[in-house]
């Protein structure tokens, strides 16, 4: 069986973790919880993290919680000068282009959000759509849910036809458990969390190779 939808996730993977980009976002959450939402600055920290554990993403706690205005929020903690942090990367784009299946952003960020990145990186051109936190509604990543969601907007009937990269564990966990082969990034070994680990992209067209083989045999 052949991939047919490869599934990217988009901060601190499509990017590197050590760019420092997604520390920035955080702390621009952390400056919205306390300066839009008036939670005390000494809170703002465990609070961001509870809502992370808990609901999935801190949009999703806040809301719980919270009046937001969600376009709001998401300018308000995307609103990050991108080239202070990143730049283009060539050999994300060769190995993006070497594969012939087609590849979606999988986000719990926004679409607006992933397609400045994508811009700024290289790659925008390699991908043929973006399923965001707006149209994973009202679920996220790592709720089957949207999965669910993201394999029904990707027109793909079949989960074992696809693959998700993630940095999260929690989320190539949740992968796998709805059938996807999944790809834990930045890892040296996905341990019992993913299918497979990288931490080079030249690496991803022989995980893929070994995942189809696996799929094959099972």
């Amino acid at each position: 069986m052949n991939y047919t939808t490869l599934f990217f996730d988009l901060d601190d993977t499509i990017y590197p973790a050590a760019s420092g980009l997604w520390t920035a976002i955080r702390g621009r959450i952390g400056q919205y919880m306390h300066e839009r939402l008036g939670i005390p600055a000494d809170r703002v920290g465990d609070l961001r993290r509870q809502y992370f554990e808990q609901y999935g993403t801190a949009l999703r706690g806040i809301e719980a919680n919270y009046r937001v205005d969600r376009e709001d929020y998401l300018a308000y903690v995307h609103n990050v000068r991108l080239a202070d942090f990143i730049g283009p990367d060539p050999g994300l784009r060769a190995a993006l282009e070497a594969l012939p299946a087609r590849k979606l952003i999988f986000t719990n960020a926004d679409a607006a959000h992933a397609l400045r990145v994508m811009d700024v990186v290289g790659v925008r051109e390699c991908f043929s759509g973006i399923v965001d936190i707006n149209a994973m509604a009202p679920h996220c990543k790592p709720e089957r849910a949207a999965f669910e969601a993201a394999l029904r907007l990707a027109g793909e009937s079949d989960p074992r036809r696809c693959v998700m990269i993630d940095d999260l564990p929690r989320t190539t966990k949740a992968a796998r458990e709805v059938g996807m082969f999944s790809i834990l990034f930045g890892a040296d070994a996905p341990a019992a969390d993913a299918d497979a680990a990288l931490k080079d992209w030249q690496q991803l067209g022989d995980a893929l190779t070994r995942g189809n083989s696996y799929t094959l045999q099972t």
